[in-house]
């Protein structure tokens, strides 16, 4: 039990971890509403842990830090991506329910950094749920990576997403089921971000984005629904984002994806199907899956063997 207070056995999220076995399976570290201003990381030996927040909502209960990219580390050098991220996870069979996890930091009060990708959870393993969690960031805020194979499946039910550059991204196989992301506007009236980043490995599944919301407070075109990544330039990679019978907004235009640090995003794997509303378009910038690939893009597909419950 973590409560802020004191009111339990542990004052900080960290601190419960810490105290898990070596051999921690299944555990789960109920927390506590309030505040949380740490920097948590789950080790890979504590395999099947749960956080969860204890408040019924995900806003009541908080865990937050304020690291980016750029910034820099009390014994020299600057955090990097990873290190940026307010929660990172090791372990396979990690689970996240019903609380938040923010990356605060502030651009416009550290002009000095430009380095600005800021992680509030960086997911590292294979079969990691995540339920009615929100992540708050700008750039880069929701890391979704695979094993140490590549081999890292993920599942998102009724989770909130916020930000603005690439803030869905990463490697894993990702299912993302009644999400919402809310893309973030960064003032611009002709360009405002990109959602999703995948770095696909060949031969495996990206994102699967099914009967969610993409929602903006950016004017009528100026984001895209994302771009390839191909990171360290590995041209190997085969970038994958699929976003069907999903909600989106006014601000995603005729050309719903970008190219990529010289990576053409029509040499990915970038589809549709299905979707509504204002941003629902389709035509050359918007390709469009087949009603039979539609009907073949499930959980199932994706993920395999694995359900989402053990």
């Amino acid at each position: 039990m973590v409560a802020a207070d004191g009111s339990g056995r542990f004052r900080t999220v960290q601190a419960a971890v810490d105290a898990l076995p070596a051999d921690a399976r299944d555990t789960t570290i109920l927390v506590h509403p309030g505040t949380y201003h740490e920097v948590v990381t789950v080790p890979a030996t504590a395999a099947g842990v749960e956080l969860r927040g204890a408040g019924g909502r995900a806003e009541d209960v908080v865990i937050e830090h304020d690291n980016a990219s750029g910034t820099p580390r009390p014994g020299g050098g600057t955090y990097g991506t990873t290190g940026s991220a307010t929660v990172t996870t090791h372990a396979d069979g990690t689970r996240i329910a019903d609380l938040t996890i923010a990356n605060t930091f502030d651009e416009q009060a550290h002009p000095e950094i430009t380095n600005r990708q800021a992680v509030a959870l960086k997911a590292q393993g294979d079969r990691i749920r995540v339920d009615g969690a929100r992540f708050i960031g700008n750039q880069d805020t929701l890391y979704v990576n695979g094993g140490g194979d590549d081999a890292g499946r993920h599942l998102f039910r009724d989770v909130y997403v916020e930000g603005d550059v690439d803030f869905v991204f990463g490697s894993a196989t990702a299912v993302f089921e009644n999400c919402t992301f809310h893309a973030l506007s960064r003032g611009s009236s002709t360009l405002n971000g990109y959602v999703f980043a995948p770095s696909t490995p060949p031969q495996r599944r990206g994102f699967l984005v099914v009967d969610g919301r993409i929602t903006s407070d950016a004017p009528d075109g100026t984001f895209f629904l994302g771009r390839p990544w191909y990171a360290g330039g590995d041209a190997s990679l085969h970038p994958e984002v699929v976003v069907r019978d999903t909600w989106l907004d006014a601000a995603f235009g005729p050309q719903g994806w970008s190219d990529m640090s010289g990576f053409p995003w029509r040499g990915a794997r970038l589809r549709e199907h299905g979707n509504r509303g204002p941003g629902a378009l389709t035509g050359p910038g918007r390709p469009q899956l087949t009603d039979a690939e539609a009907a073949a893009a499930t959980r199932r597909a994706w993920l395999g063997d694995w359900d989402g419950r053990s």
